[in-house]
C-alpha cells in the first residue's frame, strides 16, 4: 500500500490510527479465510504487530513466512527472538541469517531477490566530456520529494555549467507524482527534463544517478549505473536520523551497497553535505571515470549471495504451505 511511509517518529504519529485499523482488518480477514500460508514482507512496525495479533489474539496456527524481517542492520536479539517466535524468517542478507543462527533461531537465507531481477549490464563507455545522461531518483515519501527534487534540479543546473549537453530523467515512483515533478522541473527552468514512471525507466541509458538512499541505490548499482546516494531530512528530525545512523549502521555507511560490501561503492552525501555544488562535483567525477563503481559491482553481487534466490524462496514457501516443511 502506498502512502504509509514517513520520515521520523513525529510524522508517523498521524498514521498510527489508520495503520492499526488496517492491521486489524487484515488480521481478521486472515483469521476468517484461514489461508495455507501468510507471507509478510518488510514493514516491521506493521507486520510484527500483525503476526502477534494473528498468533496471540486470533490463534491463527498456519505458517507465517516473513521476508526481510526487521532489524537487518541493528542485530537486535530481542527483535530476532520476537520474529522467530511468530514466523519463519527469510532474510535477504547473509549476515542477518547468521545472527539469527548464532542465537539458536531458525532462519532461512536464499540470497537477495534483486540479483535475479537485475542481470549484469554491459559496461557503458564514459560519455562525451560535455554530455551524458543523468537519472534523478528522489524517493517516494512526501519528505523525500520535498527535499530532494529541488536539490537534484539545482545540482543539474550546476552540472550543466561544465556539461551543457547533459540530459536528465526524473523518476516518479507513482503516477500521482508525475504532474508534480513536471511542474517542479518547469519552475526550475528544466523543461527538457524527462519525467519517467519508475526507477528502471529513469535508469535506462543513464551514465550516472543521484539517488535517495534506499533500495533504489542497490538497483542502480546492480544495473551498472554509478550512483551517488543522497539523503536530506527536515531540521526537526535531524537528531533522530543521526541517532538511527549511529545505532543501526554504526555511523559508517547508510546505503545498501556500502553496507553489504562493507566498503564505499557509492559516495554518500547526507544533510548539509548534500549541496547542489557538491552533488554536481560528485557527478562530474562519476561521468569522467565510471570504472570505479563498476569494478565493485562484481564484489557486491557476490556479497548478496547466489543467484536463483527468489525461485528457491518460492519453492520453500510452497513446501511450507503444503506442510512439507
Amino acid at each position: 500500500h502506498t502512502g504509509w511511509g514517513s520520515m521520523g517518529p513525529i510524522a508517523a504519529i498521524p498514521r498510527i490510527p489508520k495503520l492499526l485499523l488496517q492491521m486489524w482488518l487484515t488480521a481478521l480477514h486472515v483469521a476468517k479465510t484461514k489461508p495455507s500460508l501468510v507471507v509478510l514482507v518488510d514493514f516491521g512496525v506493521f507486520n510484527v504487530r500483525l503476526a502477534q495479533t494473528l498468533r496471540l489474539r486470533l490463534h491463527y496456527a498456519g505458517p507465517i513466512l516473513y521476508l526481510f524481517p526487521p532489524a537487518a542492520w541493528l542485530d537486535s536479539e530481542r527483535t530476532a527472538r520476537a520474529v522467530g517466535a511468530l514466523a519463519t524468517p527469510v532474510s535477504g542478507f547473509r549476515h542477518q541469517a547468521e545472527f539469527y543462527a548464532h542465537h539458536g533461531i531458525a532462519a532461512e537465507y536464499f540470497g537477495h531477490p534483486l540479483l535475479d531481477e537485475y542481470a549484469p549490464a554491459p559496461q557503458r563507455p564514459a560519455p562525451p566530456h560535455d554530455g551524458g545522461r543523468v537519472a534523478m531518483l528522489p524517493g517516494s515519501r512526501e519528505g523525500e520529494l520535498h527535499h530532494h527534487v529541488p536539490l537534484f534540479l539545482r545540482a543539474l543546473d550546476e552540472l550543466r555549467r561544465s556539461r551543457p549537453r547533459v540530459t536528465a530523467a526524473l523518476a516518479a515512483s507513482d503516477e500521482r507524482f508525475v504532474p508534480r515533478l513536471r511542474a517542479a522541473a518547469s519552475r526550475a527552468g528544466a523543461r527538457d527534463v524527462e519525467v519517467t514512471l519508475g526507477v528502471r525507466a529513469a535508469l535506462d541509458g543513464a551514465d550516472g544517478a543521484w539517488v535517495a538512499s534506499g533500495t533504489a541505490v542497490l538497483e542502480s548499482v546492480l544495473l551498472g549505473v554509478p550512483a551517488i546516494a543522497v539523503y536530506v531530512v527536515s531540521r526537526s528530525v535531524v537528531w533522530y536520523g543521526r541517532r538511527m545512523q549511529q545505532r543501526i549502521y554504526g555511523g559508517r555507511y547508510i546505503t545498501l551497497p556500502n553496507l553489504v560490501a562493507n566498503e564505499e561503492i557509492v559516495p554518500e552525501y547526507l544533510q548539509d553535505a548534500a549541496t547542489p555544488a557538491s552533488l554536481a562535483d560528485a557527478m562530474e567525477r562519476v561521468l569522467a571515470d565510471p570504472s570505479r563503481t563498476r569494478d565493485a559491482v562484481a564484489r557486491l553481487r557476490d556479497a548478496l549471495g547466489p543467484p536463483g534466490g527468489l525461485e528457491r524462496c518460492a519453492e520453500y514457501a510452497v513446501a511450507l504451505a503444503s506442510g512439507a516443511r
